[in-house]
C-alpha cells in the first residue's frame, strides 16, 4: 500500500469510527450528562435548557488542534452568548488538566472532564482502545429544547467556530410562512 494511501485511511479511521458508533441523529433527544468541568463543579446538560449548546468533544488538552479550536471558540464567545448559546468542550483529560489549559490558554467557557469516556460513547464521540482512547473531534448543537438540531463529525478546528456560528444563525432565522 502506497505511504499516502495509507495516511488518507488512518486519517479517515476517527470519523469513520464515530459513525459506526452510533452518533445521535438530528432530531433526536441529546444525551443528558453530569460531568466536572475545570472548576471542579458538576454541570449537567439540563443546567442549559432553554438555551442554544454547542457541544463539542476534542481529543486532548494542550495540543496544537485542540488549542486552536478552543481559541477561536473564546474569540466567539460573545457571538454565542448574544445568540443565547452556551459552550461546552468535552474531552477524557481531568478537571485539573481542563483548569490548567483553561489558565495557560486563557479560556473562560467550561471544559468537562469525561475520564470514563461514557459521555463521549453516548454522542458516538470515543476513538482509540484503551490507554490510547481519546474523544473524537465532533460537535453537536443542542437547541432550547433538547434535542439536537445540526452535527458535525471530525470537524476542522481552525474554521468550525465560525461554522458553528453560521449555522446558529441560520437555525434561529424565523419561520417563513
Amino acid at each position: 500500500m502506497r505511504p499516502s494511501l495509507a495516511l488518507s485511511l488512518l486519517l479517515a479511521l476517527p470519523a469513520f469510527a464515530a459513525e459506526r458508533a452510533g452518533v445521535p441523529k438530528i432530531g433526536a433527544d441529546a444525551p443528558g450528562f453530569t460531568l466536572k468541568s475545570q472548576d471542579g463543579k458538576e454541570v449537567s446538560l439540563t443546567d442549559f435548557r432553554g438555551k442554544w449548546v454547542v457541544l463539542y468533544f476534542y481529543p486532548k488538552d494542550m495540543t496544537p488542534g485542540c488549542t486552536i479550536e478552543a481559541h477561536n471558540f473564546q474569540r466567539d464567545l460573545k457571538k454565542f452568548e448574544s445568540r443565547k448559546a452556551v459552550i461546552l468542550g468535552v474531552s477524557l483529560d481531568t478537571p485539573d488538566s481542563h483548569k490548567e489549559f483553561c489558565s495557560k490558554e486563557g479560556l473562560s467557557f467550561k471544559l468537562l472532564s469525561d475520564v470514563g469516556g461514557d459521555v463521549s460513547k453516548a454522542y458516538g464521540s470515543m476513538s482509540g482502545v484503551g490507554a490510547l482512547a481519546y474523544s473524537a473531534r465532533n460537535t453537536f448543537l443542542i437547541g432550547p429544547d433538547g434535542d439536537i438540531k445540526k452535527v458535525y463529525v471530525g470537524v476542522s478546528p481552525s474554521k468550525h467556530s465560525e461554522e458553528v456560528l453560521g449555522a446558529l444563525a441560520e437555525l434561529q432565522k424565523p419561520k417563513k410562512g
